[in-house]
């Protein structure tokens, strides 16, 4: 990766010199300017990843310069150095969102600490080289492990599929995946496979011909041909039916797809990525998902983590969840308290960055100070807890007590527990695949 760029501003010449040879020596990039003016010409012209910049100078103090970059570049980290440094300026500075605050004469290795710092919490600029991944916030060494082995995997052509929990940038991933491979410059097209009625998804992937079925008044191009040269992301694929899993791998081995209706066979080259939060293995033997079909797509597998493990990503996340969300509601917030930073952090998120993002919404709309309090992300915590959940969210929340339930009363006995449900044996496996159930599990435990 490129070494980061920094932006050094000081109307002392002598200082500006030397700091620039210290940060030099530790391979940062350096851009010197000797005002705020000056300074804002050189980030126009080049934009650095941090700004390190003396508080007072003639016309423009650090200060504004700190606004002005704020305007034209939210959430990009300032420091500030003075030699004239005060309690009250300090708190002051960091309340307005500044990064940190370094008192003359600085001190080498303060001055590194702080640089470091405050670039492991910046998303950065991607490179030439990272871009790729640019849109995936992290300095978690699992993700580091997850990114490395989809940057290996985009060079082949062969099939991936993504599994982990709801929320957790399944499709972020896959897309990552696409911008990494020699397919960049076609389509990326995605899809729920677990959003749509059976004829409506295979009309979808596969497309129809005029008359298919009622309705259909004009033919009508799928998803596959759409992604020709491209890459096809098939999210929550466990929740394919079990005839359309039939028609889609004869379409992976033949590299044809025939559209609802037609008698004519379309040649397609298509990459296909998958994804989904379900057990897949389990789904095999309950007979809910084909075993062809699952050695087919999982060629390569990479897990994503949930947000719980890994924690420290979540200061990262939030500072540029608030910059996105800011600048699309014109909103003036610069960030989060430590302390709302603390409490966020320490939360098990079963929602994922998904759920983060919503919460980090909800503090920037409702916040009136520049500095979101931690009073303020309780109460969104709070408020997300008791929201409502969707249709098919308490649908499946009611069926996995329901199903735990009657399984511990049956002591794990699925034909018992199927007759008490009203369901015969293979549907009841189906459901307990599902969500993740072993019968196995409740012997004993009535």
């Amino acid at each position: 990766m490129k070494a980061a760029h920094l932006l050094l501003v000081d109307d002392d010449v002598s200082l500006l010199r030397l700091l620039s040879m210290r940060l030099e020596s530790r391979g940062f990039r350096v851009t010197t300017a000797e005002s705020g003016r000056e300074a804002l010409n050189c980030f126009e012209r080049d934009r650095p990843d941090l700004v390190l910049s003396d508080l007072r100078m003639d016309e423009m103090d650090g200060l504004a310069l700190f606004h002005e970059i704020q305007d034209r570049q939210p959430g990009l980290p300032v420091i500030i150095l003075t030699a004239h440094g005060s309690i009250p300026e300090a708190v002051s500075a960091t309340r307005q969102g500044v990064f940190g605050f370094l008192t003359k004469p600085i001190d080498r290795q303060e001055l590194f600490n702080f640089v470091d710092e405050a670039l492991a919490q910046t998303p950065g600029a991607a490179t030439a080289e990272d871009s790729w991944r640019a849109e995936i916030i992290t300095r978690s060494d699992i993700m580091e492990q997850v990114l490395e082995q989809a940057r290996l995997v985009a060079g082949s052509d062969v099939s991936v599929l993504v599994s982990g929990p709801s929320g957790s940038g399944k499709e972020l991933l896959a897309h990552a995946i696409h911008k990494a491979s020699n397919r960049r410059n076609h389509p990326f097209i995605a899809i729920n496979c677990g959003a749509l009625p059976e004829q409506l998804l295979e009309s979808e992937l596969f497309g129809h011909a005029r008359g298919a079925f009622t309705g259909a008044v004009s033919a009508h191009e799928g998803l596959f041909q759409a992604a020709d040269g491209g890459t096809l992301f098939l999210d929550e694929i466990g929740d394919m039916p079990l005839t359309l899993q039939v028609k889609l791998l004869r379409a992976l081995q033949e590299r044809q797809i025939r559209p609802l209706g037609s008698t004519r066979s379309i040649a397609v080259d298509v990459r296909i990525i998958s994804a989904t939060h379900r057990d897949l293995d389990a789904a095999m033997k309950a007979g809910d998902f084909r075993e062809d079909l699952y050695y087919r797509l999982n060629v390569v597998n990479l897990r994503l983590p949930p947000l719980k493990e890994r924690a420290e990503d979540v200061p990262l996340l939030v500072k540029h969840m608030v910059s996105r969300i800011a600048e699309r509601h014109n909103a003036s917030v610069q960030g989060f308290s430590p302390e709302a930073i603390n409490l966020l952090a320490t939360r098990s998120w079963p929602g994922n960055v998904r759920q983060l993002f919503n919460v980090v919404e909800q503090c920037v709309a409702l916040s009136g100070t520049p500095i979101i309090p931690r009073a303020l992300v309780e109460q969104a915590l709070a408020s997300d807890e008791n929201a409502l959940p969707s249709f098919n969210e308490a649908r499946a929340g009611f069926e996995h007590g329901y199903l735990v339930k009657v399984l511990k009363i049956t002591e794990g006995n699925v034909t018992q527990a199927a007759r008490i449900a009203g369901r015969n044996r293979t549907d009841f496996y189906k459901l307990l695949s599902r969500h993740d159930l072993d019968p196995a599990s409740f012997k004993g435990k009535g």
